[in-house]
């Protein structure tokens, strides 16, 4: 075996199920940022990802749901198109909230990157 394991996971699996972990409270914070202009579920799949931020439908849309209830995006339907589309964007409640993350989080880096590496 080439790859120790913890718990009947190898270390490729752990570190997956970490960065997966890591990044989840990212992707809240992307979409309420880029959807200070309005924009549509895959689309936004899209710019997430282009932007690395790797998720996948099953994980934004719910997302997207989620904060729409709480009040942090607002949408409308276009039905312009051919095909109808559910257009979001941040609340004002959205905007504090993704000024708020955005504080934290580089607090948090910060605070990461004066920990000793050894």
């Amino acid at each position: 075996m080439t790859h120790s394991t913890v718990w009947g996971m190898s270390e490729t699996e752990a570190l997956e199920t970490h960065l997966q972990e890591l990044r989840r409270g990212t992707v809240v914070l992307a979409c309420l940022r880029l959807l200070h202009v309005p924009g549509y579920g895959y689309g936004l799949l899209e710019e997430l990802s282009t932007r690395g931020f790797e998720t996948d439908a099953n994980t934004l849309y719910p997302l997207l749901r989620r904060l729409e209830k709480q009040g942090h995006l607002t949408s409308e339907w276009n039905t312009e198109d051919a095909r109808p589309r559910k257009f979001y964007r941040t609340s004002e409640a959205g905007a504090r909230l993704a000024a708020a993350l955005a504080t934290d989080f580089h607090a948090i880096a910060a605070a990461i990157d004066d920990l000793p590496e050894d």
